[in-house]
Formats: C-alpha cells, sequence, structure tokens
C-alpha cells in the first residue's frame, strides 16, 4: 500500500499482456458467441479491451500489409526505420557527451594544449 497525504492507498495492479493468439481467440469466441460482454467477463478483462482486439483484426483485414501485425508490441517496435532512427539518436548522444567531456578537460587545464606547463 502507498500512503498518499495520510491515507493508505492500494497500489495498481501491474499491466497484463496477451499473446497474439489470446486476442485473436477471444475475438473469435466474441463474434461466435454474439456477446462481447459476457466473453470479457468469461475472460477477467474488460469489454473495451476486447472490442479494441476486434477493431484491430477488422483493420488489418481491411487494409492487409499496412502492419506487419495487428497487435505490435512485447518492447518490439513497428517501424524497422524508426528502431534505426532510435539507435543512431542514442549513438549521438553518447558521441556529444564524450566531446562534452573532452572540451571540458581541455578548457579546464587537464590536457596539455592550453596549459602553461610543458608537456
Amino acid at each position: 500500500m502507498a500512503e498518499i497525504e495520510g491515507q493508505l492507498q492500494p497500489r495498481p495492479e501491474p499491466r497484463r499482456s496477451f499473446t497474439e493468439e489470446f486476442k485473436r481467440e477471444a475475438v473469435r469466441l466474441a463474434a461466435e458467441r454474439g456477446d462481447v460482454s459476457a466473453v470479457a467477463r468469461d475472460l477477467g478483462i474488460n469489454e473495451s479491451v476486447l472490442n479494441r482486439w476486434k477493431r484491430q483484426l477488422q483493420q488489418e483485414a481491411e487494409h492487409p500489409g499496412s502492419q506487419s501485425r495487428p497487435f505490435p508490441g512485447r518492447g518490439n517496435a513497428r517501424d524497422e526505420e524508426m528502431t534505426k532512427l532510435q539507435r543512431d539518436n542514442a549513438r549521438l548522444k553518447q558521441d556529444n557527451e564524450i566531446l562534452k567531456k573532452a572540451s571540458e578537460a581541455i578548457f579546464d587545464g587537464r590536457v596539455g594544449i592550453f596549459t602553461n606547463r610543458p608537456l
């Protein structure tokens, strides 16, 4: 329990993750039974979650190939280009930090070019 302004508050439950197979099966069951709310209740998920999965599968069926998978996730980027850009950005940030430290060392006199002492 977390304490907020002297009151005990319940900690939020961690997010659950579901496999693509589970999502497809849940949507299939809802379509088969015709009762989304009952299927959601039986599976222990919110009805809005099941409706979102249903919409995602319908969009994938209407526009095949627009995404590699209808349920991206599990830490995988949806787009290879985005992954490449994130990797390049991280490398450039690291290079920038190295250059900052080097310039501080040079101008603080810790490296010989701008010091009065002989090398």
